[in-house]
Parts: C-alpha cells; structure tokens; sequence
C-alpha cells in the first residue's frame, strides 16, 4: 500500500500563489522540500516570512549543495538551500533554488533575515554562489587571496595556496562600531 502524503498549508500556498515558480515538490514527514525558480526566490520568501498563516521567521540555514559527482543527476549542477522555521506556528521547510554553473548568481534575502548575511557569504565563499544585492558580499572563510570554491566537487583536494598579505576583519568592525557610537 502506497503511503500518501498529506500536503503542507505551506506547499498549498506556493502552489496557489506562486505556481509558475514551482519546479518540484516533495513531502515528507515533518520535512517538505519545494524547488523553486531561482528568478522567484526573494518574492517567495518574503511571502513564506509574511503571511499571517506561515510566519516563517527563522531562516536557520542558507547554503549549497553541488551534484557534480551526486548519483541523483540534476538539470542544473548547484542548488542554494533555505532552511526555514516559524517559531510561532512551528513548522519548518527547505526551499531549493537550481543554479545554472554558467550563471551562478541568485538575488540576496539578506534584507529578510539578519542570519542570510553570514550564510550568503559562506555560501559564497564555498561555492562560489554570487548573492546579487548582499551588502557585503566578500570571503568569510578564506584568505581574500584564495583562488577558487573548496567545496565545489571539482576543487583539488591537495591543492596548496601561498598567501601574501595578512587579512584582517577589521574593516567590517570599524563599521559597526561606529554604527554604535563606540569609536
């Protein structure tokens, strides 16, 4: 006997207001998925962390995912993943956005949510996704020197970088301090 699943209020909502957005859904227990045109990304969101009925306030997590050597072969070689949670209402979903390895660009929802920021960067600095509209879209994890994506599936694991220059965070607190009137 086939086990059906019953679909989410919040996959029944993107399907009544963002069905030309839709590329896939996938229900599970506890844990929906639904892949969405990268193109749709900030306008889904935004309605997923405003409507009245989902509430999802909580971005817990943004990142990538490379099939390049996955046994599940995809049309498009990245997928960036949110992770979401309303608190309120508490339920959960991961929104997936397929990105083209010739275009690797996906508009930022950093002005969403604080937590995009650091993900988007991490992201970004993994990956080599490029968040358009991040405020600060620069390496996190890396030396500003560093040549390519460490977790990209095509980055030569025992390749070895020189590094001339120190880097410095510094710049970035000066901001904030200065924001807070502390310097």
């Amino acid at each position: 006997m086939q086990d059906i699943k019953k679909e989410s209020i919040t996959i029944a909502k993107i399907k009544r207001f963002f069905p030309e957005s839709i590329l896939e859904v996938n229900l599970a227990d506890n844990d929906d998925c639904i892949i969405i045109k990268k193109e749709a990304n900030v306008e889904v969101l935004s309605f997923l962390k405003t409507d009245a009925d989902l509430l999802f306030d909580g971005l817990m997590d943004v990142t990538c995912v490379d099939y390049l050597k996955h046994p599940i072969k995809r049309k498009e070689r990245f997928e960036v993943v949110y992770q979401l949670y309303s608190y309120s209402k508490r339920h959960k979903i991961r929104i997936k956005c397929p990105v083209s390895v010739k275009d690797t660009t996906i508009k930022s929802v950093s002005h969403l949510w604080k937590s995009a920021n650091w993900g988007e960067r991490e992201t970004y600095d993994m990956y080599g996704i490029t968040f358009v509209g991040h405020e600060n879209l620069k390496r996190l994890l890396t030396h500003h020197e560093f040549i390519g994506h460490p977790l990209r599936k095509d980055y030569p694991t025992k390749k070895r970088q020189e590094l001339s220059a120190n880097d410095s965070l510094f710049d970035q607190m000066d901001v904030l301090l200065k924001k807070k009137g502390l310097k």
